[in-house]
C-alpha cells in the first residue's frame, strides 16, 4: 500500500503544470500517447504543441526559463534520470 501511494505521489508531483513567468504559457506532461511527453499551450488551453516525441521514454516538464524560450525537463532517455534543457520552444 505504501508503494502505491508513493508512486501516485510521484505522478502527481511530476504532472504538475509549469507556468511561464508572464502567465501566458503552460508546460505540462501528458501520457495521452502511451508514455510521458512534454507539451506547451497558451494559458487558455489553445495551441497545444507537443515538444517531445519519444517512444517508450518518459519525460517530465520541470521549469520554463524566465523569457519562456527554454524548458528544463527530466528524462530517462539514456537509462538514467537527468535534467535536459530544450532551446527555442514555441512562444
Amino acid at each position: 500500500m505504501v508503494l502505491i501511494n508513493f508512486a501516485l505521489l510521484i505522478i502527481i508531483v511530476w504532472n504538475k503544470p509549469v507556468w511561464s513567468r508572464d502567465g501566458t504559457k503552460i508546460a505540462f506532461t501528458s501520457e495521452r500517447d502511451g508514455n510521458a511527453e512534454i507539451y506547451i499551450m497558451n494559458a487558455d488551453g489553445t495551441q497545444q504543441t507537443r515538444l517531445t516525441n519519444t517512444f517508450d521514454i518518459d519525460e517530465w516538464a520541470t521549469s520554463l526559463s524566465p523569457d519562456g524560450t527554454k524548458i528544463a525537463f527530466e528524462s530517462d532517455r539514456d537509462g538514467n534520470w537527468q535534467i535536459f534543457v530544450m532551446d527555442n520552444i514555441p512562444t
